[in-house]
C-alpha cells in the first residue's frame, strides 16, 4: 500500500513538472521571450517623428539627406524634453536616415535619444558637452572590458579609438565598442570619417544598428530585440523604455 502511495505521488509530481514546462513554453511564446539571453519583450514606446524642412540648394549636410530638422520645432522640443539642441538634432536626423534606409523599421527619434541619455546623458557624462560640430568636449571612454564585472573583450583596434591596446572599451556619446564600430560605424556629417566621438556619426550608427536585421521597432518584440542587441540587460531595457516613453509624452 505504501509503495502504491509513493508511486502515485511520483506520478503526480511528474505530471505537474511536465505541465509546468508546457505552460512555460506557451508563456514564452505569448510574452515574447527570446532565446538570445532570454529577455521578455517590453511594450514598444510610441515612436516619435521629427519635423523636417528641405535643405537650401547647395547646402552641405549629412550623407544622403535632402532635408534638415526644422529649427523652430527643434528649439521647442529641446525645451520640452531638456535634450540639448545639438544632440536632439542628431537624434532626429539619425532616425530619419535610418527609416529612409529601412522603411519597415519605424524607429523614432525618442528611442535614439533614450539610448543617448542612458549611455552618456547626451554627451554630458563626466561634465562634458557637445561642441557645435557635434564632437564631445572630452573623451567619453568606458572601463576596460577585462572580464571583471564585464564581458572580456580583448583589444581589436590597437587602442586607436579607446586608448587601450589591451582591452576594448566603449567610446563616445553612444558608447560603441571598437569591434562593433568597425561593423556599424557610419559617417553622418559627410566629413569623410566615421567617428564614434561625434554625435551625428554615433547617433546614425546607433539607429542603423537598432534597425538591423529587418526589425520593426513599432512592435514590442522588434523594439525589445533592438535594445537588447545594444545592451543585454533587463535593467537597461527598462531604462531606455522609460526614457523613450517620457520623451514621447513630453512632445505630445
Amino acid at each position: 500500500m505504501l509503495r502504491l502511495k509513493r508511486l502515485a505521488v511520483l506520478s503526480l509530481f511528474a505530471f505537474c513538472a511536465i505541465m509546468a514546462g508546457a505552460f512555460w513554453l506557451l508563456g514564452a511564446t505569448d510574452t515574447g521571450v527570446s532565446g538570445a539571453g532570454m529577455h521578455a519583450a517590453q511594450s514598444a514606446p510610441p515612436q516619435a517623428a521629427g519635423k523636417f524642412v528641405p535643405l537650401a540648394s547647395g547646402s552641405a549636410h549629412a550623407v544622403n539627406i535632402t532635408r534638415t530638422v526644422d529649427p523652430a520645432w527643434l528649439a521647442r522640443t529641446a525645451v520640452k524634453t531638456g535634450i540639448p539642441v545639438r544632440a536632439l538634432r542628431a537624434y532626429v536626423a539619425a532616425a530619419g536616415m535610418a527609416n529612409a534606409d529601412s522603411p519597415a523599421c519605424g524607429i523614432g527619434w525618442n528611442t535614439v535619444a533614450a539610448v543617448g541619455f542612458v549611455e552618456s546623458v547626451h554627451g554630458a557624462l563626466g561634465g562634458g558637452r557637445l561642441t557645435a560640430s557635434g564632437e564631445v568636449s572630452g573623451p567619453i571612454v568606458g572601463p576596460g572590458l577585462n572580464g571583471d564585472g564585464f564581458a572580456a573583450i580583448a583589444d581589436t583596434d590597437r587602442g586607436a579609438l579607446d586608448g587601450d591596446a589591451r582591452w576594448d572599451r566603449a567610446v563616445g556619446p553612444m558608447q560603441f565598442i571598437p569591434a562593433t564600430w568597425k561593423l556599424a560605424g557610419r559617417d553622418a556629417n559627410g566629413d569623410g570619417v566615421a567617428d564614434p566621438h561625434n554625435i551625428d556619426d554615433a547617433a546614425l550608427s546607433a539607429a542603423g544598428y537598432l534597425c538591423a536585421g529587418g526589425r520593426d521597432l513599432t512592435t514590442a518584440q522588434g523594439w525589445s530585440d533592438a535594445i537588447w542587441s545594444y545592451n543585454q540587460s533587463e535593467a537597461y531595457l527598462g531604462q531606455v523604455g522609460d526614457k523613450a516613453d517620457e520623451y514621447a509624452e513630453q512632445v505630445g
